[in-house]
């Protein structure tokens, strides 16, 4: 399928890549590896998929040595960590959303949407006509993309969304955690003794990790279920993902989007539940390149 659609998937990945290279150039908040933040990789982690399974442990401490937390008091990271309080973590169990959340979603939108990021993702969106070019309309296609509940896998009542999943992490069957990639979540979960990192993952193909890179495939449990293997941007701004991630499932749902930028040939994992919401999207980090390639 992919050798059919070769010139047109190379020219389309072209331009993607110069415009996320673009949000990553102007994601502001991104925070600093070594000075903002310090992660200590450790060991590999095992294969093994249970979450008390000691000789899978390839990390005997955690992840985050230390986090910069005045970072946190910034307008997006503020209204973002605010959401992450607002889910009940077991699929099938059916999330109920307080008018109070639906206003801390809504006030995250308008945080995110006046951020450089976000406005050069809309711009671009609006050109391809995949946006609405009015704010308040853009802002209420994130809302549905993102906030808007469903019935995930199994479940009968709306118990997921897109943002839960991606960004909160949910667990099926209280065994196996599903979702959650994202890093400030990891962090704070790990501060409060919910998150035993097992150590980073890699591939015969994949590159070795760099504790100074932005993104990290790892394995670790969360309360009493286990994330296998996990793959996250570490130390971005919470709109840098958002922009990006609904760049990738406005131009490509339900496919695996590849682009360059920075150091970075990433692959993006994207698919979409009813056409229209997100059901999972994360980074894959396929190789990393010299910095003289780019």
């Amino acid at each position: 399928q992919d050798q059919e659609r070769g010139p047109m998937m190379i020219e389309s990945d072209r331009e993607l890549s110069a415009m996320v290279q673009e949000l990553w150039d102007n994601d502001v908040n991104r925070l600093v590896p070594g000075k903002d933040y310090r992660i200590s990789l450790q060991g590999k982690a095992g294969d093994s998929a249970a979450a008390n399974d000691d000789n899978n442990d390839g990390a005997g401490s955690p992840l985050f040595t230390f986090v910069d937390e005045n970072i946190f008091k910034k307008e997006t990271f503020l209204a973002f960590i605010s959401l992450l309080d607002n889910y009940e973590s077991d699929t099938g169990e059916p999330e109920i959303v307080t008018p109070e959340e639906v206003a801390e979603n809504h006030k995250f939108l308008d945080s995110i949407i006046k951020t450089q990021t976000m406005k050069i993702a809309h711009k671009y969106l609006v050109e391809k006509h995949l946006s609405p070019a009015d704010e308040t309309q853009f802002k209420e296609q994130l809302y549905r993309i993102w906030f808007e509940l469903y019935a995930r896998r199994g479940s009968s009542r709306p118990d997921s969304s897109g943002f839960e999943h991606v960004f909160v992490g949910e667990t099926r069957g209280r065994r196996t955690v599903i979702g959650f990639h994202n890093w400030i979540q990891l962090y704070l979960q790990e501060k409060l003794g919910h998150i035993d990192y097992k150590g980073y993952s890699v591939t015969a193909n994949s590159p070795q990790p760099d504790e100074n890179k932005h993104i990290l495939a790892l394995q670790f449990s969360w309360k009493n279920g286990i994330k296998p293997k996990g793959s996250i941007f570490i130390g971005v701004s919470p709109e840098f993902e958002f922009a990006l991630y609904t760049l990738c499932f406005l131009t490509s749902p339900n496919e695996r989007v590849r682009f360059q930028f920075s150091f970075y040939h990433v692959e993006i994992v994207c698919h979409h539940y009813n056409q229209k919401h997100i059901g999972t999207t994360y980074p894959v980090l396929l190789k990393r390149n010299r910095p003289d390639t780019f």
